[in-house]
């Protein structure tokens, strides 16, 4: 079957950054909703028309990924609103109640970046954001999308977990 608008692709994928260093690594293929907001556009305009077997590399820029890295989206909060055990790598969803600082979106995903005796630094930013990337990706199957994906329009929602210096993947990325 060839991918085309609306299906289910099952993927698998090696994630590098500029530099070639791994950032995530999908030996098992996953299912993505193709049509839908599962994947990059860049990654679905790559695998468009293509059969389970295709190989491609796609270069990822930042606004084709995870966008670019917004400095106003990094605050100061008092580490007394924090848990007592809070601790770098941290993250939140929403700010804290009793936040001081104002206009921060409430639905982003906020990491501790720096943790300090009066203060914490939070992140809202996509731990990948301002990053380019280079997906080196694999179709393992295509089938047609069941009717409850059709209607919601996805299969999941898709996770990229961080590997560092060399390490095993830790938590999944959102």
């Amino acid at each position: 079957m060839q991918i085309s608008a609306p299906c289910v692709v099952s993927l698998s994928w090696r994630l590098e950054d500029a530099q070639g260093q791994l950032i995530d690594e999908l030996a098992e293929p996953l299912e993505f909703f193709y049509g839908g907001q599962d994947l990059f556009t860049k990654v679905e305009e790559a695998i468009d028309g293509q059969e389970a077997g295709f190989e491609a590399s796609v270069a990822l820029e930042p606004e084709d990924a995870f966008g670019d890295y917004d400095s106003g989206l990094v605050c100061f909060e008092s580490r007394t609103l924090m848990p007592e055990n809070v601790a770098i790598g941290m993250q939140f969803e929403g700010m804290p109640e009793g936040a001081a600082t104002e206009n921060m979106p409430q639905e982003a995903i906020y990491t501790v970046t720096e943790v300090y005796p009066e203060h914490v630094v939070l992140d809202g930013n996509h731990p990948l954001a301002g990053i380019g990337l280079r997906m080196y990706l694999k179709v393992r199957d295509v089938r047609e999308a069941t009717e409850e994906e059709l209607e919601a329009g996805s299969i999941g929602e898709p996770v990229f977990s961080l590997v560092t210096n060399g390490a095993p993947p830790d938590e999944p990325l959102h």
